[in-house]
């Protein structure tokens, strides 16, 4: 499922925050979206999963125009920050969020076994999330988001604030849901995650500076680091919001 962005732009109180930005991400990619804090891309995601409408152009999971009801079974996505009941253990936050999917009380449990696997989780299953450390909070958010088994998953900074161990566990995690079919779309302000990825939409200050496989992107530089674009792009470009 093609995810197509044409020509969107995005203003809040007449503050243009998203500025004519286009292009296309192909099934079962790892697409990035990398700028600095404040550039655009948490309400880049928002418009794509159809939480706020764009001013002007339009953005199309295959030929489905969004915003779409229906196709909210068909998404994951994994907020910045941790939308979890501190109250409830792991176990308990799956059995909350799972219900709300239509699976009889054996798939439940049979899925909530598997998250729980896939994000390292399993021997912690019964320990309330007030006591989880910042790294399990974020496995366990993402266990939640693929909980359905989602065609597209959003992650909106999933890796900031970790320590490095931590965030190579889980940019495996992703690899082995995109090896599973699963399109995955990330923002993130670290420049260097970029390789993780297979194709790269740098966003700066609300516009498309770039987009390209991230081979290709990496072969524009000298210094064979993407931060070279974002310089060249700052000489011409200001500062903007989130």
């Amino acid at each position: 499922m093609d995810i197509k962005v044409s020509h969107v732009c995005k203003s809040f109180e007449k503050k243009q925050v998203i500025k004519d930005i286009s292009f296309t991400i192909p099934t079962g990619e790892i697409c990035c979206l990398l700028g600095p804090s404040g550039s655009g891309k948490t309400t880049m995601i928002r418009l794509m999963i159809g939480a706020i409408t764009p001013d002007k152009g339009t953005i199309q999971f295959a030929d489905v125009p969004m915003p779409n009801r229906n196709m909210l079974k068909k998404i994951g996505f994994m907020p910045q920050n941790d939308a979890l009941y501190d109250d409830l253990s792991a176990e308990d936050n799956l059995h909350f969020f799972g219900g709300l999917y239509d699976l009889n009380k054996s798939q439940l449990e049979k899925r909530i076994d598997k998250v729980l696997t896939i994000v390292d989780l399993t021997e912690h299953r019964k320990k309330l999330v007030k006591n989880f450390s910042g790294g399990m909070k974020k496995r366990l958010s993402l266990a939640v988001s693929i909980f359905h088994q989602p065609e597209v998953l959003f992650l909106d900074e999933p890796t900031v604030g970790i320590d490095p161990v931590l965030r190579r566990k889980i940019w495996n995690q992703f690899q082995q849901l995109k090896k599973s079919g699963t399109t995955i779309i990330v923002s993130t302000h670290v420049m260097d995650e970029v390789t993780e990825c297979d194709k790269a939409a740098l966003i700066y200050n609300g516009s498309l500076i770039q987009y390209d496989a991230v081979n290709l992107l990496l072969a524009k530089t000298e210094s064979g680091r993407v931060e070279e674009l974002f310089f060249i792009a700052s000489r011409t470009i200001g500062g903007g919001d989130d």
